[in-house]
């Protein structure tokens, strides 16, 4: 039995099994020359516009972080901002058509490159029933803080 799977420590488990993952994700996104934190930030918008401080919260990227790669995404062409209009404060950014378009091709590559990461084990479908019982909101209401 591999060393690592033998450990009791769920962090570090979790923590090893995502490097893995968003290598695996960071190459397929490559071919589209888009990297992981696009990707992320892409497909939260692809649900509607957002504010700044939750796509960076989603995406998991310090506020200053997600400005540079939104800049960059509204030079590409992939997204724009508007300002709220609720709240004249707050900035919403939204796909472009070429960014909804970008967000079917990724879309498709990261769904390819998961399928082929849970193929490659005997467990990929109680994995993927696990992985999917983790999403609930009931499940992450005692393990994630909601703040």
């Amino acid at each position: 039995m591999n060393d690592l799977w033998r450990s009791r420590d769920l962090a570090h488990l979790l923590s090893t099994l995502e490097r893995h993952v968003v290598e695996r994700q960071r190459v397929a996104l490559g071919v589209e020359g888009c990297g992981v934190e696009e990707w992320r930030v892409i497909d939260f918008l692809a649900e509607g516009g957002h504010t700044m401080s939750e796509a960076a919260k989603y995406a998991g990227l310090a506020s200053p972080a997600l400005t540079k790669l939104v800049d960059r995404l509204v030079t590409n062409n992939i997204v724009y901002r508007r300002i709220d209009l609720e709240d004249r404060r707050k900035v919403r950014i939204f796909l472009t058509r070429r960014g909804k378009s970008m967000h079917r091709r990724l879309a498709e590559i990261v769904d390819q490159c998961q399928g082929e990461l849970l193929a490659e084990t005997a467990d990929g479908e109680l994995i993927e029933e696990l992985l999917q019982r983790l999403g609930t909101p009931t499940v992450l209401r005692g393990i994630v803080s909601t703040n």
